[in-house]
């Protein structure tokens, strides 16, 4: 079964399953080290992490396919991707689908926000006309080559119009034949429910640190019918915080010995990055 396959098994599952962020390719290989059947790349770790910047739609199409084809070669596992809002208007779209497919990913979703896309947990978002988002629905199931490439439509109105705006877009999104429709920051297990029973299709918790703590158990969501849960930040908040506390380390002893801790064991390094394989091809051409 390939990643696009596995991909779409798991949004038609009854069991959840747990999806984390990856922000780079070395993360990427770390979630699937530790076991993980599926990982979510966005545009708010993927800004911070190529810019060093909050999430406000900086980065363009073209690098984001270049950080995306990264990621998917580092794993062998299905990669759900973030396509903002298309970038630009239905021609765009379609360009989009086509490199993010030849990229590799599993699946990606769009948002109905203006352009430029900003993090769904930020103030001042705003949404374009529905008949707008629909045609860039409409553009991009025209423009995948694989069936079986995951697409979905996000929307951002429950934050700006309302919870009941952002399910009845969600409904015309799923009849224009999108494979699943979100209703970015509808985040209550009662809400959630409510999204499965008058939206239908796969539902996908967000859980991330953008959104500050919120109190939803993985129980609570998996027994609401939630197929999967991602945690989109999370390895990029992790990462950033280790970085940090050793370097503060380093600097406040003025030596590299209480970093020694730290840090991740070298043959460990050299096991998650594939040394052996490559000394072993090197020797088999000489």
């Amino acid at each position: 079964m390939n990643e696009r396959k596995k991909l779409r098994a798991i949004m038609a599952g009854k069991r959840l399953v747990l999806m984390p962020g990856a922000y780079d390719a070395l993360s990427a290989r770390i979630i699937e080290a530790e076991g993980f059947q599926a990982l979510v790349a966005g545009g708010y770790a993927g800004v911070g992490s190529m810019l060093a910047q909050a999430d406000m739609g900086q980065s363009n199409m073209r690098d984001y396919a270049d950080h995306y084809a990264r990621i998917c070669a580092a794993v062998e596992l299905p990669v759900y991707v973030d396509a903002d809002t298309g970038f630009g208007g239905v021609n765009n779209v379609r360009q989009m689908v086509r490199a993010f497919e030849a990229a590799g990913v599993a699946g990606l979703f769009i948002s109905d926000q203006v352009f430029p896309n900003r993090c769904g947990y930020l103030p001042g978002k705003q949404i374009v006309p529905v008949e707008q988002m629909l045609a860039k629905v409409k553009a991009a199931l025209d423009a995948r080559r694989d069936p079986d490439l995951f697409i979905a439509a996000r929307t951002d109105a429950a934050g700006v119009e309302g919870i009941e705006s952002a399910i009845a877009r969600c409904q015309l999104f799923m009849d224009a034949g999108a494979d699943m429709a979100k209703p970015m920051g509808v985040d209550t297990i009662a809400d959630i429910k409510r999204v499965l029973r008058e939206v239908g299709g796969p539902h996908m918790a967000t859980l991330s640190q953008a959104a500050g703590p919120k109190a939803r158990s993985l129980e609570e969501l998996e027994a609401a019918g939630v197929c999967s849960a991602t945690f989109p930040s999370v390895a990029l908040f992790a990462a950033a915080q280790a970085v940090r506390n050793v370097l503060r380390t380093l600097k406040r002893g003025n030596s590299l010995a209480p970093c020694q801790e730290q840090l991740i064991p070298l043959d460990d390094y050299y096991e998650l990055v594939g040394l052996k394989p490559l000394l072993e091809r090197e020797e088999s051409y000489d």
